[in-house]
């Protein structure tokens, strides 16, 4: 009789341990996938330097290929002489 309770015990554990393993496989094999949309809203987010962002590198990318890029609601401008400003509420130059 001990025997039998000693063998149905050892089952379980070992039921149990190849359930909890391949659950933890399953969890880890799964790939992370952007999805399309997400991918639109960047790309178009790129292209467009008058859609605000709060991504400092896409902001940077902006400013070097459009000369202008809107940060956190606010608009960057780039100089001919390649500084850095906005526009205060008044209209003078702030330079950064």
């Amino acid at each position: 009789m001990l025997l039998i309770v000693f063998l149905l015990i050892v089952f379980f554990v070992l039921l149990f341990l190849l359930f909890f393993y391949s659950k933890r496989n399953n969890k880890s094999a799964q790939k992370t996938t952007i999805s399309p949309t997400y991918v639109h809203v960047l790309k178009e987010q790129e292209f467009n330097p008058d859609i605000s962002t709060d991504n400092w590198d896409l902001h940077k990318l902006r400013l070097d290929k459009f000369r202008r890029s809107q940060y956190k609601g606010l608009t960057f401008f780039v100089s001919s002489e390649d500084r850095i400003y906005y526009l205060s509420e008044e209209g003078d130059k702030v330079y950064c």
